[in-house]
């Protein structure tokens, strides 16, 4: 059975063969690539098939969960979010991304807030993470718009395209997402 979570304007909903040449299409930017670790720019002709049977076998094992990110207003898929999901220490590290035609409009921070909520809600996490370069301002307002605290920053840690970039790291326990939950 698919899963589906709808949002005011969104719906995080499971990857299909069907999404694939769409992701294709709005993920082969140097934009989108630059901002995330493992993205490739060009993107390579079927990488979104290998990446969707990637997130179906990784589910399978209790490994991960990845939704395509859908925009109501159209049904066209605008980006992907995920986890992955270490069980043994009940915590995931989220991941997102979204083409650049829809940056700017709160959608990161609307399906970042979902995936949290399905992590403690649906799963029995203690913890949710995430990272982003920090030359990615927008990426790091999304995590605190979302909850999220600054936990530190890695100087110099990862490498994309030759460049050694800072990484800020962020995350929220269960107990900070129970009371937030508690204001609304």
């Amino acid at each position: 059975m698919e899963k589906s979570y709808p949002t005011e304007h969104l719906t995080l909903r499971d990857f299909t063969l069907e999404d694939c040449p769409r992701v294709e299409e709005i993920i082969n930017d140097f934009e989108v690539a630059k901002t995330t670790l493992s993205i490739p720019y060009p993107y390579p002709k079927g990488g979104a098939e290998s990446f969707l049977n990637f997130c179906k076998e990784s589910q399978a094992k209790g490994l991960s969960l990845n939704f395509s990110i859908v925009l109501k207003e159209t049904n066209e898929v605008i980006g992907s979010i995920g986890s992955l999901i270490s069980p043994e220490h009940k915590k995931a590290e989220l991941g997102y991304w979204l083409g650049k035609a829809y940056w700017g409009k709160g959608y990161g921070t609307e399906a970042v807030k979902k995936m949290i909520e399905i992590g403690f809600k649906e799963n029995d996490w203690n913890r949710i993470s995430a990272r982003a370069y920090t030359n990615n301002p927008a990426s790091l307002r999304v995590m605190e718009k979302a909850g999220m605290k600054h936990e530190g920053t890695h100087r110099k840690e990862l490498i994309k395209w030759g460049e050694t970039l800072d990484t800020a790291y962020y995350a929220i326990l269960r107990e900070e997402y129970e009371e937030l939950e508690k204001t609304k």
